[in-house]
Order: C-alpha cells, then structure tokens, then sequence
C-alpha cells in the first residue's frame, strides 16, 4: 500500500546519469528493506509526474517518511551492496574469454536466492559469449563501459571506488568548508537542481561531461577547465548498472555485447528507457526495458508508458560519452 510520495527534482529525464540513478534509489532502497524487519520497510515505486512540468520521477513508498529518512535508508542500502563490488585489483574490462567463463561460472554457483548480487554486477558487465576482434579474445564488454584506460581513467577502478566513496571531500577552505554526509550527498542528487560541485571519479555517463575543446577558454585536461561531478548520483547509477544485464546479440555478423534497453543502429549504440504512469517496482521497471517493443513508437502504451527516450553513444577524439536523450520520434 502506498502512503507517502516524493517528487525527485534532481533527475532530469533525458539524462543517462539520472536514469540510472534512479535505478540505484530503488535497488539500494530495496537491498536496505532485506536488513530491516517488516514494519521499516518502504517498498519502493516510481512512476513519472507527467502532469506537472518539468517532468521529473515520482518515489513512492509504503511507510511514511521524510526525504532525510529516505536518503538515510538509500545510503544503508548502498553500504550493504558495496562489498560486492570487488574485482580483485582489476582496473579495466580487458579480461580473455577464458578468463570471463571462469569468474562467471565460479559467481554462479557462488550465487543464491537470498544472495546473488554479486552475480547479477557480474551479468551486467561481461559475457564469454561476445568478444572483440582481436588476437587475444578480449571480451566485448557492456556498451556502458565508456573508459578503457584512456586519460588514466579505468571502468573497473572507479566502479570499485565510486560507492565506496560516502561524500565528497569538504567544499570550500578553512572556516568556510562545508562537509557533506552520504545521506546528505544523496538528497542533493535526488531533491535538488544539480550543482556538479564535487572533485571526484565519474563515469561519463552525465551528457554534461561531454566538454568540447573548441567551446572551452583553455586545454581540457587542465583540472582548471574541468567541470565537477554529482557525487551522489554517480553512486546511486554504479548501483543501479547491475539492473542492466548483458546479453549477447548477433550485428552484422558478429556477437555483440548488449544490455537491456541498448541496441545498435546505423548510428552507432543507443540506450533507451520509458516514461511511464503508473508506480512500478524495480523489476517492472527491468521488464519494460527488455521489452522487445520498447523502440517501437506507441508499443508500449497499453503498459501505460506515455513515451519513450532515446540517448546515444557518441565519440569525442579519444573519449566517449552519452548524449542528452531525445523522444522517440514515429517514421
């Protein structure tokens, strides 16, 4: 029964980072409902406020509680998950096939009903079914993996460090510096317009991390140019990646690495996610993205979904990143 609703204003809805933050509230909301007894838990949905603009996610949940307590059992959630973000000093997803079977298998029958979390990070990173066209039988990893090594910046390293990192370091200096808790850091992703303020590891996922040399006053790569980060949404969307399993898929004549919600185009790969009506569950949520209609224009509206986004992969020189999401367009 629902009782209580929060509008997120922080979660813009064509931005990839706030997609899967949104994903992460509601899995780490869900991981912090296992720890607690039956009258604490807040079963957790989200539907779209499509009635009031901006358009922005609705949280419902089925205790009564403030946006402060939300955040409070969102950040307990997230501490119980961390430990299964763990690759073993790995930095990048550059193992062998032979190397991904093993650890896959291994995870698996590791994996429990009451205990697959690990599993499913796993599922959603890499599969020994789709590698890349090399000499060493790399694996083609999952189309979210934007940093391979490139400007010292490695996928696994930061997906290691990310959720582990409760807040941002002080802002400002001396008497002025202003520190943040976790709870805190979370609510300004969730309740607030975002600032970027932070200082700290990304993934690229942001379409405003997408800085181009020709629109800026200097070299961007100099940390003077660079802008900051929503620490707390990069931590809820490192959370919600594992709810985006992988799958193998045969393009043009090769087996590919995809996830749910992700296909590939003439353009290149797109990811894309519905706007939908009524308060759904995660794993509803996980069903309308692998739906195989859900790039169909109107497909999914007898699911109660108004519209669909679509958002694109794109290459910037060396860098990749994520475009702002656009509608779905008919034709």
């Amino acid at each position: 029964m629902i009782v209580a609703s929060h509008r997120l204003e922080g979660l813009e809805p064509d931005n990839l980072l706030a997609f899967l933050a949104l994903l992460g509230l509601l899995r780490a909301l869900e991981a912090a409902d296992e720890t607690v007894g039956s009258v604490e838990k807040v079963q957790p949905r989200v539907s779209w406020d499509i009635d009031i603009p901006p358009l922005r996610p609705k949280l419902f949940l089925s205790r009564r509680i403030d946006t402060e307590e939300v955040t409070d059992h969102a950040e307990r959630g997230i501490v119980a998950l961390t430990s299964s973000y763990d690759f073993e000093q790995r930095k990048d997803l550059s193992c062998s096939r032979n190397e991904c079977r093993l650890i896959l298998e291994s995870e698996a029958q590791r994996a429990r009903a009451a205990g697959r979390d690990r599993a499913d990070l796993l599922a959603a990173l890499m599969s020994d079914a789709a590698i890349k066209d090399d000499k060493k039988n790399t694996i083609d990893p999952t189309p979210l993996c934007l940093l391979f090594g490139q400007g010292h910046q490695h996928f696994l390293d930061r997906l290691a460090s990310v959720p582990r990192e409760v807040a941002p370091p002080p802002r400002g200096r001396g008497k002025q510096a202003v520190s943040l808790s976790g709870s805190q850091c979370l609510g300004e992703a969730l309740f607030e317009p975002w600032h970027r303020y932070d200082p700290t590891f990304s993934f690229r996922w942001d379409p405003e991390e997408d800085v181009r040399y020709a629109l800026m006053p200097g070299d961007p790569t100099d940390t003077a140019y660079q802008g900051g980060t929503q620490h707390g949404a990069n931590r809820l969307a490192a959370i919600g990646l594992s709810e985006l399993t992988l799958a193998p898929q045969v393009w043009r004549g090769r087996v590919r690495a995809r996830i749910i919600g992700g296909t590939s185009n003439a353009n290149g790969f797109v990811f894309a996610w519905p706007i939908w009506r009524a308060p759904a569950t995660l794993a509803a949520i996980r069903a309308l993205l692998a739906h195989p209609g859900l790039t169909v224009p109107g497909a999914l509206a007898y699911l109660g979904v108004d519209h669909v986004l679509v958002a694109r992969r794109i290459s910037v020189g060396k860098f990749m990143n994520f475009s702002r999401a656009r509608p779905l367009v008919v034709g």
